[in-house]
């Protein structure tokens, strides 16, 4: 058998490539590397991972050229959201290419961005799956909302048009509100955007007390390249965090992760300062409205304690005369009481005296002298033991009409 050049190898490879692939094929595939040249080709390399060890089981050389990649890339971002950057997955229309000197590669002629959409939205379920299972995904949505967020920690850049379009509304506001942001300055955009906005995140927790309300907005920017707020860690950071938070990163169309986890999403950076003044509004009408039941209230109130004193009023002189009849028939009793009785207790020892007067009468010594008694007595005392006698002692005999005198000569003592 004749031998080949390389050449000529390589001719029968292109020959036997172009009549098995004569027409553009569709393949999924991972971004591993993207380089764009100063002529405005871009440069890729398409690779294929085992999906239970994550190795490397196929790879390609892919090249886009400038006609297309100009009105491809805009589009896929506008599109998705996200740039055109290695570590995505894309679905795209190739021509399989082989060229004698450079060899196979494939050349890039569409792209269909809803495949990437797609594999973006797994993995943001993946990521609010797991958030959910550790049992953090809704606990800044549990947080209750200030009535007055007054204290607002803003992340966002600095130069971003949204950051001013946000304080100008604020301060603009209609009701004359007054407002307290703070810039906590961070990237918004980029492969720093996870490090920075939880960087951010970090300082206001030092502070939170401060705080009322945090508000995460990006506007004025590319809509590409929102992968940053897809991030498990900021969106664990953000669902754990000790203050209200509300997102306006600018994407109409699809919720990063960061948003379903927020307390608030808003679509813009105005939304969010709409939001704030909207919430004081309502609280100021509910004071407004409860300041009027108040009023209305104690006015009611005050109606009906006057009209209430208004009747007592017209009763009290007939309640007056009333009570001061029956007083005076209490009274009037109550004499009659005191006179019935003094005048009984009067007769009660009137009687009782008279009684007491006829026994002292009764017992007097007149009475017992006239009645035959006599009283004897030794030297002007009366006698009335015979032991205390002696013989020869004089006596002296009172009788009911005079008296005599004797001497003893004989006792008997019995």
């Amino acid at each position: 058998m004749e031998a080949l050049s390389l050449y000529e190898l390589n001719q029968l490879v292109r020959r036997s490539l172009s009549e098995c692939f004569p027409d553009d094929v569709w393949i999924r595939a991972e971004l591993s590397d993207v380089r764009e040249n100063t002529t405005g080709h871009c440069y890729v390399e398409f690779v294929e991972k085992d999906s239970r060890g994550n190795n490397l089981i196929a790879k390609a050389r892919g090249t886009i050229w400038a006609n297309i990649f100009r009105l491809l890339k805009p589009y896929f971002e506008e599109e998705t959201g996200q740039c055109f950057t290695a570590g995505i997955k894309v679905l795209v229309n190739v021509s399989v290419e082989f060229h004698e000197l450079y060899g196979y590669s494939l050349t890039v002629k569409d792209i269909d961005p809803s495949y990437t959409l797609g594999d973006m939205a797994r993995r943001r379920r993946e990521i609010l799956k797991q958030l959910e299972k550790e049992g953090v995904l809704t606990l800044n949505k549990e947080l209750q909302m200030p009535l007055l967020p007054q204290r607002v920690a803003v992340i966002s850049s600095a130069t971003a048009a949204g950051y001013g379009d946000f304080c100008n509304q604020l301060s603009h506001n209609p009701y004359g509100f007054v407002f307290y942001p703070q810039l906590f300055p961070a990237v918004m955009q980029g492969e720093r955007v996870e490090e920075s906005i939880t960087d951010a995140l970090n300082r206001i927790y030092e502070e939170y007390d401060f705080w009322d309300v945090v508000v995460i907005i990006r506007g004025g920017g590319a809509t590409s390249d929102l992968s940053g707020f897809d991030s498990y860690l900021l969106a664990a950071n953000c669902a754990q965090f000790p203050l209200p938070i509300i997102t306006g990163i600018g994407h109409e169309r699809d919720d990063t992760v960061i948003d379903s986890v927020a307390h608030t999403r808003v679509k813009t950076p105005t939304a969010a300062a709409e939001y704030l003044i909207n919430r004081i509004q309502t609280t100021a009408a509910r004071l407004e409205s409860l300041q009027e039941t108040i009023e209305t209230t104690v006015a009611a109130c005050l109606r009906n304690e006057k009209h209430r004193i208004e009747l007592l009023s017209e009763k009290l002189p007939s309640l007056f005369i009333v009570r001061k009849l029956r007083e005076e028939h209490r009274l009037s009793s109550l004499e009659q009481q005191v006179s019935q009785a003094c005048r009984t207790r009067l007769s009660e020892e009137q009687h009782r005296l008279q009684l007491l007067s006829k026994e002292i009468e009764h017992a007097s010594p007149e009475k017992l002298l006239k009645r035959g008694y006599s009283m004897t007595l030794k030297n002007g005392k009366a006698v009335t033991d015979v032991s205390l006698l002696q013989t020869g002692d004089e006596l002296e005999t009172v009788l009911a009409k005079g008296r005599v005198k004797s001497i003893v000569t004989q006792k008997e003592i019995k």
